[in-house]
């Protein structure tokens, strides 16, 4: 009888357990779909400093280099 007991009070542990580790998951599925449409974002700006300022292409690696280096 008592490992009956004992055997529920892990059970809904577990069932708990699962229950956050759900929401986690469901938050960063948020965040993620979030990072993928800043990205796009960021692609299109991109391009856009492309065919705007021809000198981008040759800049924007250097400009890149001096960010990281500052981190």
């Amino acid at each position: 009888m008592k490992d009956l007991i004992v055997l529920k009070e892990q059970i809904a542990l577990i069932e708990k357990e699962i229950k956050s580790i759900s929401e986690k998951l469901e938050l960063i599925e948020k965040k993620l779909g979030r990072i993928d449409d800043i990205d796009i974002e960021i692609k299109a700006i991109k391009l856009f400093l492309k065919r705007v300022y021809p000198d981008f292409t040759k800049e924007y690696p250097e400009i890149l280099r001096k960010i990281k280096s500052k981190e």
